[in-house]
């Protein structure tokens, strides 16, 4: 582990080659003709490629020769349904994740019915007349217009007052005005702001910035934002580990809520799995709001600990993914991921019941809690007998 860390801590100040490699043959592969190694393709993104390079038994395929691929959301597009897959294989998304990630679907009345922590959301320009029935019965208060399918803050506007929307409106057409099909109207979501996040040392809980309605910083929390600030601090960052917010409360339900409201849509394809990122604030009640899902969040470090954390992150969603073979299928904690669906929530079996009355159900999360996450990892793969260097 301390020669890892120390990889790792080299990677973000100079470029790596190619780290060393273990083959293996654990029995459970049988697709790979007994090849005992994993080829892997991905992006030039230097937490990932880092990562890869390093995990043992891991090698760089050459051309479309490929067991795993960190794929873009543009190859999945071009080449999904439409490629043959062994069954071993596994690609980073699933074929309709946008089910689940689009912020106009996310929108819908139903969803809304379903789950209690998304503000209140419209679908411009569709659902217009619906958005300025429920402004006017709140005047003054602020709203954000983001782009439908774009990320980090691209296109995104704060406005309290509906001429804004009516120039934007104009400048974007309407729904049911005739258009050139070659230029489609861009899809919009109008949420109603949390003006009252909860703050720390004067700061959003999403770690941003000041609060002020004519500053950008203040209220686009994404880091590809932030670091556009002029007086962002490269060596500090903008971001915190959970352990160091102790009041979160139990955020956890937002997750499962919101795959269980896809789960019927969503293909079910055991070649792929997916790496989401979800934006949650806090108001000033500690009350979590879900606010959007993100399939391709960044893997781009900016700082050095953002470099160790997102190699944590990926180093833990390859040990889910298990290429190798190692795991049960029963594991309720697997580095910093905790099982939270299998059939049913999950609890854990580690509390101690009451002594009289109900027993609690405590659930499996250990969200913002501390966690030796090298030596659970350490307990959880123990060597394999036919592990050996090349």
């Amino acid at each position: 582990m301390s020669q890892q860390l120390s990889a790792r801590a080299a990677g973000w100040s100079q470029s790596q080659n190619a780290g060393s490699k273990v083959a293996y043959d654990n029995g459970k592969r049988k697709e790979g003709e007994g090849r005992g190694y994993v080829r892997y393709k991905c992006p030039p993104t230097k937490t990932l490629q880092d990562v890869l390079r390093q995990r043992p038994g891991w090698l760089e395929g050459q051309d479309e020769e490929w067991d795993f691929h960190w794929c873009d959301v543009g190859w999945l597009r071009e080449n999904y349904g439409h490629a043959y897959l062994e069954d071993h294989v596994r690609i980073c998304h699933f074929g309709n994740h946008y089910e689940l990630t689009r912020k106009n679907l996310m929108a819908s009345p139903a969803e809304a019915a379903r789950c209690d922590f998304f503000p209140c959301t419209f679908e411009l320009p569709c659902e217009y007349h619906l958005f300025v029935e429920e402004f006017k019965r709140s005047p003054g208060g602020t709203w954000i217009m983001k782009p439908a399918a774009r990320s980090q803050g691209r296109g995104i506007f704060l406005f309290r007052r509906l001429k804004d929307v009516t120039d934007w409106r104009r400048e974007h057409g309407r729904a049911d005005e005739p258009r050139d099909e070659a230029a489609p109207v861009e899809s919009y979501v109008a949420q109603r702001y949390i003006e009252d996040p909860y703050l720390i040392s004067g700061r959003s809980s999403t770690c941003a910035s000041t609060c002020c309605i004519r500053d950008q910083y203040a209220h686009l929390t994404n880091v590809a934002v932030q670091c556009t600030a002029p007086d962002y601090d490269p060596e500090r960052g903008c971001k915190w580990q959970l352990q160091q917010l102790r009041p979160v409360p139990d955020g956890a339900p937002t997750a499962p809520g919101r795959l269980q409201s896809v789960q019927k849509v969503i293909i079910n394809d055991k070649h792929c799995f997916e790496l989401y990122g979800y934006d949650i604030i806090l108001d000033k009640g500690l009350k979590p709001w879900l606010i959007e899902v993100n399939a391709s969040p960044s893997l781009n470090a900016t700082c050095q600990q953002d470099y160790e954390l997102k190699c944590r992150l990926l180093e833990d969603t390859l040990n889910v993914v298990d290429m190798e073979g190692r795991l049960t299928g029963r594991e309720a904690q697997v580095g910093g991921f905790d099982l939270m669906w299998s059939d049913g929530p999950v609890y854990r079996e580690d509390v101690n019941p009451p002594a009289s009355g109900s027993p609690f159900r405590t659930p499996n999360t250990h969200l913002g809690c501390f966690n030796d996450r090298k030596s659970q990892l350490r307990k959880l793969f123990k060597p394999l007998a036919g592990q050996m260097a090349v």
